[in-house]
Parts: structure tokens; sequence; C-alpha cells
């Protein structure tokens, strides 16, 4: 008897003994731990590879100078990426959240383990080079292609394993941000994984385990990290009311430019049109406005840290000489009304990105934008980056229709509790004006039944 078949048959005996000594709950719960664990590391070597690939595109720019050659890397990683997919993947994997749920939706809990590997490298692909969108989709996708194959290997039971890959899309979230909370609710509140305590538990071991691990992996350090993040003034919580509102409102424009984009780009029946159209497109709009590039995790640290200055590193505005608020200010419009596109135009033109690191990114532009405004005016002389961080959850609440998963993933992103009751107000007030126009969320096109609400 060979080796391979002693091992099967132990196997096999471990199976029946799980079944007979180890309950179904108590095994989901261990097996999410796992789960968690190989998550959060993956989550980590889709972070490190993005750093890799960036820097080697961009090591040698001219931060003082135009760089013409912004608009040649997106196109490039636009066609590396497609080309990934159609020849070496042999499968489409952009927009891994709504493939997700509408799996989910139809019972279809088997995934394929070439969404691990390939989510990972189409995605370090796509943001490397430039596509200005987020991880969070593909690592999403991944973890799910984790918890998916962990529970087919173990032959648990249709029921666990929806539970399983809900706790693996759920790790991948926590992972990516470092942010066990937003993980959780993004499972609950986007994914609509039924509400059972061992549900609920098996996410959150899921969640607090990925977290910690790429927490651990990562030297112990956030994303965006915040050097003096203060206390919010409450004397400025009149002018919350305002900028939800003005959240709620972009988030409609927002989905709107994404939308039209997205349909666009579908109507073309060639994928290579698909990838020179995208590629060009976001070419142009980074050499314009150089802080699309990529996630923007940078771009979101600097402003909140107070050097607002920076947006215009490697732009064509850093050769007019001039370092003045007005300039930011029509920098700051112009990545408002592009950044919907250049996030679909990289989502559905052949990359492979998510959706939640762009509406972070836009809302941080939106609150910055939003404080010069009111200063400008002599209206009021608000903390600029106070306001850039609390939008940043007011604009993700208003465009994914997900304001739980919002507010506590801003917060825990940046280790700034304290924020908590503003942020939670702007993307209250952000949400329910969306959802006065609209009542289906990002990735779900049906409207709410009952049982949603």
């Amino acid at each position: 008897m060979t080796r391979g078949s002693n091992l099967h048959r132990h196997f096999i005996r471990f199976l029946m003994w799980r079944r007979i000594h180890v309950t179904d709950s108590g095994f989901v719960l261990t097996l999410s731990v796992l789960i968690g664990v190989i998550t959060g590391i993956c989550a980590f070597i889709l972070k490190f590879m993005i750093k890799v690939v960036s820097n080697a595109a961009t090591g040698f720019l001219n931060p003082s100078s135009v760089n013409w050659i912004l608009i040649a890397l997106p196109l490039l990683g636009i066609i590396a990426t497609g080309l990934f997919c159609k020849y070496i993947l042999r499968r489409d994997i952009s927009n891994g959240v709504s493939k997700l749920v509408d799996d989910l939706k139809n019972k279809r809990y088997t995934l394929s383990g070439r969404t691990i590997y390939g989510s990972i490298i189409a995605s370090a692909l796509t943001l490397g080079f430039g596509g200005s969108a987020g991880s969070e989709g593909p690592i999403a996708y991944a973890g799910a292609g984790i918890g998916s194959r962990i529970g087919s290997f173990f032959k648990v039971s249709p029921r666990m394993l929806m539970i399983l890959v809900g706790c693996g899309a759920g790790a991948g979230i926590a992972g990516i941000f470092k942010a066990p909370a937003g993980g959780a609710l993004f499972t609950l509140e986007v994914l609509r994984i039924e509400l059972t305590t061992v549900t609920v538990l098996g996410v959150f071991l899921a969640c607090v385990t990925s977290a910690l691990v790429a927490y651990s992996l990562s030297g112990f350090t956030i994303d965006i990290s915040v050097t003096t993040p203060g206390v919010f003034d409450t004397s400025d919580f009149v002018w919350l009311i305002p900028l939800g509102i003005i959240c709620g409102m972009y988030s409609l424009y927002y989905t709107y430019t994404g939308g039209m984009t997205k349909n666009l780009l579908s109507t073309l029946n060639k994928p290579w049109k698909k990838y020179i159209i995208s590629g060009i497109t976001l070419g142009l709009m980074i050499f314009a406005f150089p802080a699309l590039y990529g996630e923007g995790y940078g771009v979101l640290t600097n402003i909140i840290n107070g050097h607002d200055l920076d947006l215009m590193s490697y732009s064509p505005f850093s050769n007019l000489g001039i370092q003045s608020s007005y300039i930011i200010m029509i920098i700051c419009t112009g990545i408002l009304l592009l950044k919907g596109i250049g996030s679909s135009s990289a989502n559905n033109g052949g990359g492979v990105a998510g959706d939640f690191a762009p509406t972070l990114f836009a809302g941080c532009i939106l609150g910055l934008l939003y404080a010069l405004v009111l200063s400008h005016m002599n209206i009021a002389h608000i903390n600029y980056a106070h306001f850039a961080l609390i939008s940043m959850a007011g604009a993700m609440a208003g465009i994914i229709r997900a304001p739980l998963m919002s507010i506590f993933l801003v917060t825990e992103m940046i280790g700034g509790f304290l924020f908590l009751l503003p942020t939670a107000v702007v993307a209250m007030i952000s949400y329910t004006i969306v959802m006065i126009f609209k009542r289906d969320t990002f990735y779900h096109s049906q409207p709410f039944e009952s049982k949603d609400l």
C-alpha cells in the first residue's frame, strides 16, 4: 500500500471522528481561524507586491517636473493584467466582490483555487502600474477562494461552506485594511451573509486573526499613519451636517460617472479595445493629476497629516512655481470629477482591482476641498485634516451604501476612535441622502426586500 493511500485512509478516519466528536459549529470556528491566518498572509503579500511593482515603475520619476511616462504606465498595467487573465489564468476575475455577491446569491460556494493566486498577481499588476482603484476587491475574492477550498477539503456541508466563504471574504477586507470590525461588517452588510451566532462568531474570528497576522507581518504599522490626530473640536459639529449632505450628493455623481463608464466599456466587443481605451483614459487622468496613481494611501496620509501641497508633486502644476491653496482647490476639483471614471476604467477595462479605496480617496479629497472653500470664503476655519478624515467614511457610506462598515473601517484604519461620533454623523447623513434616490446597493441591482431592511 502506498503512502498516499495511507494518508487518504487516515484523513477519512479523521473526518469520521470529527463528525462524531466535534460539532459543526466548533469545526467552523476552528477553520475560520485557519482561514484568517492564510488570508492575512495573502493580504500582506498583495500589499508587498503592489509596492514592489509601483516602486519599480515610478522610482525614477521627478516629483518637481512633468512626467510623461505616467500616460503609458497604466496602459501597460491594464494590458499586462488582461493578457495574464486571458492566456495564463484563463478566467475573468475582475470585479471580485460583484462576482462573489452573485456566487452567494446563486449558492455557488465552490470557488476555483485560481481565484486565490490569480487575484493577487493581477491586482499587483493593475495597481502597481497606476490603476486608480483598490486592492480590497481582489483580496476579498481571494479570501473567499481560500475559505471555499479549505471547506471543500474538509468535506463540510453546503451551509458550512457558505459560512467559510463569507469568513474568507471578510478576512480579506480585514487583512488588507487591518480593520477587523470593518471586515466583519463587510461580510454582513455587503455580502448579506445570514445573521446566526455561528456566522457572526466565525466571521469575527477570521477577521481578527487576518488583521492581526497582516499587522504583524507589516511591522505593526498601519497604512494611514496619523502623527497627531488630536481631538475633534465640538464647536465644528455644525459643519458636519452640510458635509454629510455634500458627501451624499457627490456619491450620486460618483456612482453615475462610474456606471456610465462601465456601460461605455461594455459596448466594446474586443478585449484589446477595452485595454487600450481604459489604459489611455487612466494615463491621461494620472498625467494631469498624479495623485490618482494607484490606491492613493500615500496621498491620504499626507493630507491627513497636513501636507496637502504634496498634491502638486509629479504634476504639470509643479512647474508653475506657485504653491497656492487655489491651485490645491483646482487639483481637488479635477480629482473629484475624474475619480469615479478612473476607478470604473480600472475595474471594467481589463484591470483587476477594488472599489473601496477609491471611495476613501475621493472622500478625503472632498473633505479637504470642503474645508478649504469654507476657509477662503471666511465662513469658518475648520481643521482640514479632521474633515478630510471624516469625509472618507461619508463618501464610502454613500457610494458603497454600507454605512456601518464605512464608519468602523475608517476609524480602525487611522486608529482614531475619538472621531467615531463625527464620522458616524457624516456617514449616516450621506447614506440617507443616497437612499432617497436609490434603493439598491453598489453590488446589488435588485431593490431591498423586506427581509433586508
